[in-house]
C-alpha cells in the first residue's frame, strides 16, 4: 500500500479558502476547535460529501430498523422476487426495484438488495474505522517512541516498519486471510489491515517527533525534570495532532477499498454476511442481463470512498495552514 498522505500543501491561496480575509474563511476571533468545521463546510463539495457519509452512517447504525420498515431481511430468500422461467432474473425492470424492494432483488435468490447495502456498510464501516483506530494507536507509540528515544530503540523500530512495507501487501493480505480460519473473520480483517498499514504512519509520526525533540518546550520539559513519558504524551504527542489526523482521515477510505476488494476476491467478509465487495464480485456475472444489481453497490463504494478522500483532502489542506486555522 502507498503511504496515503502528503506532509506538505498547497500554498495559502490554493485549498478553495482563500486568503485571511477570503469569503469562506473563518474568522480569526473563532476557537480552535470551532473553526475546523466551519472551514469544511466552506467547500461545496466537502459539505455534499458531509452529508452523504452522515446518512451512511446513520442507515449501518439504524440498519436493523430500516429492513424492519422495509420488511425484508438481508439473509432471506424471496423465491416471488425472481422469475425461474428467466433464469432466476428479478421480476419487473431496473432489476426489480419496487415499492416493495427498493434498490430490487439478487438474481437467483431474491434477496433485497437495500437490506444488504445497509448491512454491508455495518461491516465495511465497522471494520475500517476500528482498523484505523487500531493502526493510529500502533503508529503514534511506536512512532513516537522511535522518533523521541533514537538510537538503538529508533533503529529496531523503524528495521520493523522498513521489513513490513516491503511485503508486498494485498498478496499477504490473501495469503493470511487464506490460511486462518474462518472463525472471527472481522477480527482477522482490522488485524491484517493494522498490521501492513500501521508502518506508513509510523513513519511519518517518528520524522515528526524527531524534528519535535530539538524544540523549546521539549527541551524547557526535560529542564525541568519531566521524565520520558511524560514528555512522549503531554508534549510531544499532542503537537502531532494534525498529522495524525490527516493521515488517519485518508487511510480510512484506503481501508474501506481494501475491505471491498479483499471480500471480492473472497478472502475478506464471507457469505452468508453481506459486503459491498462481495455483492460486486457475485454481480459480475449478472452484469449484462441485471446492470442494477452491480450498479448499485458499486455506486455506494466509490461515493464513500470519494467521499472521505474528499474530505480527507480539504483537512489536509486546512492542516498545512495552520495559521488560518
Amino acid at each position: 500500500m502507498s503511504t496515503p498522505a502528503r506532509l506538505t500543501g498547497p500554498g495559502p491561496d490554493s485549498d478553495g479558502t482563500g486568503g485571511p480575509g477570503a469569503p469562506g474563511l473563518a474568522p480569526r476571533g473563532l476557537p480552535r476547535r470551532r473553526r475546523l468545521p466551519r472551514l469544511l463546510l466552506s467547500r461545496p463539495a466537502s459539505v455534499i460529501s458531509l452529508v452523504f457519509l452522515a446518512l451512511l452512517v446513520l442507515m449501518a447504525l439504524f440498519a436493523p430498523v430500516l429492513t424492519a420498515i422495509s420488511g425484508h431481511d438481508p439473509y432471506a430468500f424471496d423465491e416471488d422476487a425472481i422469475d425461474p422461467r428467466l433464469g432466476g432474473l428479478p421480476i419487473g425492470p431496473l432489476g426489480g426495484i419496487s415499492a416493495e424492494h427498493w434498490f430490487g432483488v439478487e438474481p437467483l435468490n431474491g434477496r433485497d438488495i437495500f437490506a444488504r447495502i445497509a448491512y454491508g456498510a455495518r461491516f465495511s464501516l465497522s471494520i475500517a474505522v476500528l482498523a484505523t483506530v487500531l493502526t493510529v494507536v500502533i503508529a503514534v507509540l511506536l512512532g513516537t517512541i522511535a522518533g523521541y528515544a533514537g538510537g538503538v530503540v529508533d533503529t529496531v523500530i523503524g528495521r520493523v516498519m522498513d521489513f513490513l512495507m516491503a511485503f508486498p501487501s494485498l498478496i499477504f493480505m490473501i495469503a493470511i486471510l487464506s490460511a486462518v480460519p474462518q472463525a472471527n473473520r472481522m477480527v482477522m480483517l482490522i488485524t491484517v489491515l493494522s498490521l501492513f498499514g500501521w508502518p506508513q504512519l509510523g513513519r511519518v509520526v517518528r520524522a515528526q517527533a524527531m524534528s519535535l525533540r530539538q524544540r523549546e518546550f521539549v527541551e524547557a520539559a526535560v529542564a525541568s525534570g519531566a521524565g520520558p513519558f511524560r514528555i512522549v504524551f503531554a508534549e510531544v504527542i499532542p503537537n502531532l495532532s494534525g498529522t495524525i489526523i490527516v493521515v488517519a482521515t485518508l487511510m480510512l477510505p484506503q481501508y474501506i477499498a481494501t475491505e471491498a476488494g479483499l471480500s471480492f476476491l473472497g478472502v475478506g467478509v464471507r457469505p452468508p454476511d453481506p459486503s459491498w465487495g462481495q455483492m460486486i464480485a457475485g454481480a459480475v456475472q449478472w452484469s449484462a442481463t441485471n446492470p442494477m444489481f452491480f450498479a448499485i453497490p458499486g455506486l455506494f463504494l466509490t461515493c464513500t470512498v470519494l467521499s472521505c478522500m474528499v474530505i480527507g483532502d480539504h483537512i489536509q489542506r486546512i492542516m498545512a495552514r495552520r495559521e488560518g486555522i
